[in-house]
């Protein structure tokens, strides 16, 4: 690959919206990185990759480790001298149900990983994409007071707050912050939250990821 290419990170990009953006922008000629827990479904992701002709590095690591992701900033860094874009798709949903009842271990992993851990990737990519003058994309879920939402929809929440802060300050200077809200897509996280519903009413993630992609690109 020449130092021009286009670099993407893809941080949940082992399924859903995360795999079909990484396969979209691979498609459009991008080298992407692409970043999940998941080992086997990354390496679905990167065989669907290559036989349609793109190219993508896999990172096995998890978001919310720090120095995982300290390791990989100095890995991007090192190889490409920063990032065109980064696309935030790691997510952490927990169970739904009523806010007495939230159990205390996953409401700490919502926090963690929603919110503790995107404040740290901010800190980190930022300057990857201010030396490539690149853009981060974030993805909005409304959920903030719906019953039985109180664990993601908070967490959520302050996942977005945090990226629209950042997002007006740099207006100016860089990098750049968009915050997309997809459309209903037939994802594992929407199954969880929607048992029995008729899944061929929703959005493919491929038409979606192509359809944010179109109005970002």
């Amino acid at each position: 690959m020449s130092e021009h290419d286009k670099i993407a990170l893809v941080t949940g990009a082992s399924r859903g919206l995360g795999a079909a953006l990484a396969e979209s922008l691979a498609g459009r000629g991008w080298h992407v990185l692409a970043v999940a827990r998941t080992t086997g479904a990354l390496e679905e992701l990167d065989d669907r990759i290559r036989k349609a002709g793109g190219a993508a590095t896999l990172a096995p690591m998890d978001v919310g480790q720090p120095q995982a992701m300290v390791q990989l900033a100095q890995a991007v860094l090192g190889r490409w001298g920063g990032l065109d874009l980064w696309a935030h798709c790691a997510i952490h949903a927990a169970p739904l149900s009523p806010a007495g009842h939230i159990d205390a271990k996953d409401f700490q992993k919502s926090v963690d990983l929603n919110v503790v851990a995107t404040r740290g990737l901010i800190q980190l990519f930022e300057p990857l994409l201010r030396a490539r003058k690149g853009g981060a994309l974030f993805f909005d879920d409304p959920r903030a007071g719906q019953k039985f939402f109180g664990s993601y929809g908070a967490t959520k929440a302050a996942q977005i707050a945090l990226a629209k802060s950042w997002q007006a300050e740099n207006e100016s200077i860089g990098p750049r912050v968009a915050i997309a809200e997809p459309a209903p897509m037939p994802t594992a996280l929407r199954a969880r939250f929607f048992p029995g519903e008729d899944r061929a009413r929703l959005t493919p993630c491929k038409a979606e990821a192509e359809r944010i992609l179109a109005a970002l690109l």
